[in-house]
């Protein structure tokens, strides 16, 4: 069962997503908060898997509730960050701060769904294109010698590329003609040398180093 916490200021919004979620036989709602300031504290409370996290909320936003909870927390949920518009700069800003997605409030129930699994998952990308598109905007020279530092193997360069194409670790296996298995050790050794918490903070650092060009 994965564990969901939802934070957002609109009642309406909040009884949406508790419906489509609670739907679900392999997911649930253990709390709501209406505010970013109440998120840690139901954090440490519920213990959930992911908090589903509106990016503008009026006292503590998205972005510092995400790095708060990141920074407090010794074992962290995943943050899927709920907004408007894909091309929000405050989107990327929460990408950055360790979110490891986000979601479009019209988007219809199953790629809510979708979206939560692909999350819980944390083996593919959520959304690559919509990524690739924030980082052209706001990735260049950032943190240019990051995945120089890192110093990556050849395969590990190969890997981290085709994650950033939003390859799932399936696909990057057929790829490159190893197992899956192998994939996840490559994944694993990537996230661990570039500091990152999962493949989105990944593909962020690949962005912003130069060593992927968004298309």
């Amino acid at each position: 069962m994965t564990d969901i916490l939802i934070a957002d200021d609109e009642p309406l919004i909040r009884t949406g997503l508790r419906a489509i979620i609670d739907a679900e036989p392999d997911l649930t709602v253990a709390g709501e908060a209406a505010d970013g300031a109440e998120v840690l504290p139901m954090v440490r409370s519920v213990r959930p898997d992911i908090v589903l996290m509106d990016v503008r909320m009026p006292a503590v936003d998205g972005i510092q509730a995400t790095r708060t909870i990141l920074d407090a927390v010794p074992e962290p949920p995943r943050i899927l960050v709920i907004t408007t518009f894909e091309n929000d700069d405050y989107v990327y800003e929460a990408l950055r701060a360790g979110a490891s997605g986000f979601l479009l409030k019209r988007a219809r129930p199953p790629e809510i769904l979708q979206a939560i699994r692909t999350v819980a998952l944390s083996d593919s990308l959520l959304f690559p294109a919509a990524i690739r598109g924030l980082a052209a905007r706001h990735a260049a020279g950032r943190e240019a010698d990051r995945v120089r530092r890192a110093r990556l193997t050849e395969r590990e360069e190969q890997v981290l590329t085709l994650m950033a194409r939003g390859l799932s670790n399936a696909e990057i296996a057929a790829d490159l003609v190893v197992s899956v298995e192998t994939v996840k050790t490559h994944v694993g050794n990537v996230l661990a040398k570039l500091g990152a918490r999962d493949r989105t903070q990944a593909v962020i650092a690949a962005y912003e180093s130069g060593f992927v060009q968004p298309l």
